[in-house]
């Protein structure tokens, strides 16, 4: 069936008080639930949609993303979007709720659903994820965990799984003081706030300072949650190039310009591009920020999880003026199902943040936070770093000479001094879109480098995870992507004589 001759049919009324995106996301309900468009089409790209309607890309995208809600369609990462199995809840029947009449109104971006597209693709075996940024689980400390687990609940009564301060566990709280203490955080319990996950810290951070309209400014490339975060608020974004160094001239302009409320800033291993951010420039910074009042947001879940020498002081430790609000999680460094990260602030920041927590969860879980505290008290975190650093360290070398022997020179890499991923770029031309789409092919993912930019940039850049998966499965993931990369390197008819893009090398 040529799909094309569907939309050639199509009239859209400009002039309508029902949104272009709704009257396409319309026709497209009513040749799914007629039959017409059967489970298992494959739908046309959002570019050629929006060239067959002469509608805007960003129409065709919210379209897209509006059946998606319904459950009418499903996006396969690298594949394309395809029809949907209706399921009793989807399909016609005179009684049909109109969910998605009654939804608030939702972001809708080509990456809206990316982190939980990552989550799954980990799980499935049948490819080789270098995507979702996670510990290898055969490193977990369970033995640990699970001698502590039999102890904690040898002694536990009704005290221990009733409700806690929103704030977190008191004997955490003040675990973790001690934890950053030694990493020259100068603070209190009072200053700390034990959340859901940094995810959740930086949920807080956006419920308490973004009003629509507000600008903040992100480093470009930047941790891809924090883009949907900030967008979903919609707020402004302000890119600030890092790759080669901070330009605190533009960021000061910035600064100026458009009093920003945040500069949410990654400065060690930075996700995507595994930057670390020297000592000076991070005192330039601070010294910046406390002349402009700026709140900086420092995220750091990977500061531990060096692989040659310790990282610089975090910007919260080097903080002179108090304006550094700091994110941390132990699911990078231990497991991401314990869910329990952290916030240092000042005292009103925290009491502000426990208002709205309270609206989400009360507070994060009791047994997850007594467990922890006891894995702490023990001494043991120390000995597990110690571990995954030294495995890590060996996963990173052998991956990068894999890389160069399978990928080069069509792939150009950074090779990191800690955290999980390598950030790339491909030569002669190639697109990451185009290499996605045959990597899926050949069973193995990885996500590509639009993901991360809050502009239009990236195009041929991809980040690829080298800690989860062990050694001869990281071998044949990057043999399947060199495979893939000649496929697609052997397909450009007409490379570009010069290059459009200089690759991180």
């Amino acid at each position: 069936m040529d799909i094309s001759n569907i939309f050639k049919q199509v009239v859209l009324t400009p002039k309508s008080p029902v949104p272009l995106y709704n009257q396409i996301a319309q026709v497209l309900t009513d040749n799914i639930q007629n039959g017409t468009l059967p489970a298992g089409t494959k739908l046309p790209p959002e570019r050629e949609l929006a060239s067959l309607l002469q509608v805007s890309r960003t129409t065709a995208i919210n379209a897209y993303r509006r059946l998606e809600e319904q459950g009418l369609i499903h996006t396969k990462v690298g594949s394309g979007t395809y029809v949907a199995t209706l399921s009793s809840s989807t399909a016609p029947t005179a009684q049909t709720v109109p969910w998605s009449q009654l939804f608030t109104p939702c972001l809708n971006t080509q990456s809206s659903s990316i982190i939980r597209e990552l989550v799954a693709s980990a799980a499935a075996d049948d490819t080789l994820s270098l995507a979702a940024g996670m510990p290898d689980p055969e490193l977990y400390p369970l033995h640990d965990f699970n001698r502590l687990f039999g102890l904690q609940a040898s002694r536990l009564n009704g005290a221990d799984l009733g409700h806690i301060p929103t704030e977190g566990y008191t004997p955490l709280r003040q675990a973790v003081t001690t934890m950053l203490a030694a990493k020259g955080y100068a603070g209190k319990p009072e200053n700390t706030m034990i959340v859901s996950g940094s995810q959740q810290g930086l949920y807080l951070v956006t419920k308490i300072f973004l009003e629509p309209g507000d600008y903040v400014i992100v480093e470009s490339p930047t941790y891809l949650g924090a883009v949907q975060m900030f967008s979903a608020a919609n707020a402004r974004l302000l890119s600030l190039p890092s790759a080669a160094g901070l330009p605190l001239d533009l960021l000061e302009d910035y600064l100026i310009r458009y009093r920003p409320k945040l500069f949410y800033v990654m400065p060690t291993f930075q996700n995507p591009n595994g930057r670390v951010m020297p000592l000076e420039e991070r005192r330039e910074l601070l010294k910046l920020a406390a002349k402009h009042r700026l709140v900086i947001v420092e995220d750091d879940p990977y500061g531990e999880l060096y692989y040659d020498k310790k990282p610089p002081l975090s910007l919260k430790a080097l903080d002179p003026y108090g304006g550094v609000i700091a994110l941390g999680t132990f699911s990078k460094m231990l497991f991401p199902g314990l869910r329990t990260g952290w916030v240092v602030a000042p005292e009103t920041v925290i009491n502000r943040f426990a208002l709205k927590k309270q609206y989400i969860d009360l507070h994060s879980s009791n047994l997850s936070q007594c467990l922890l505290y006891d894995y702490l008290s023990a001494g043991l975190l120390q000995e597990h770093l110690a571990v995954v650093r030294a495995e890590y360290k060996k996963r990173r070398d052998f991956f990068a000479g894999a890389l160069e022997r399978y990928c080069s020179p069509l792939l150009n890499f950074y090779t990191p001094s800690g955290g999980f991923y390598f950030w790339c770029a491909l030569n002669k031309g190639m697109l990451t879109r185009q290499l996605l789409h045959e990597a899926t092919h050949t069973g193995v993912s990885f996500v590509p480098g639009e993901a991360f930019y809050a502009d239009a940039a990236g195009s041929r850049e991809l980040r690829l995870c080298f800690v989860t998966q062990p050694p001869a499965r990281l071998l044949e993931a990057v043999k399947r992507l060199g495979k893939a990369l000649q496929t697609v390197a052997a397909n450009r008819p007409f490379p570009p004589k010069h290059p459009v893009f200089t690759p991180i090398i």
